[in-house]
């Protein structure tokens, strides 16, 4: 199953505008995308709520998984954006 591993560029982590943004990102490559901190289990990227549980702030790493046909360039695009400012400030 192909992965990524980035660190989180939003100043205020994976919390509201930036999980959304996210979420629907992962949402729109159709496939099964989770995403995971630490030790916790993985959640579905495409859920908000599972995202924001996770409680990832600035500088964080995650990683992303995904599975199915284009998981790779899928996986490519979420993790840049998530190694992006998302908040805008």
């Amino acid at each position: 199953m192909p992965s990524r591993t980035v660190t989180i560029a939003s100043r205020v982590g994976l919390h509201a505008r930036p999980a959304a943004t996210f979420s629907r990102a992962a949402a729109a490559t159709g496939l099964a995308v989770t995403l995971s901190v630490a030790d916790s289990a993985p959640v579905n990227a495409s859920s908000i709520l599972a995202v924001m549980s996770l409680g990832v702030g600035y500088g964080q790493s995650v990683t992303l998984n995904a599975e199915g046909e284009g998981a790779d360039q899928a996986l490519d695009t979420l993790a840049a954006l998530l190694a992006t400012e998302q908040d805008g400030q």
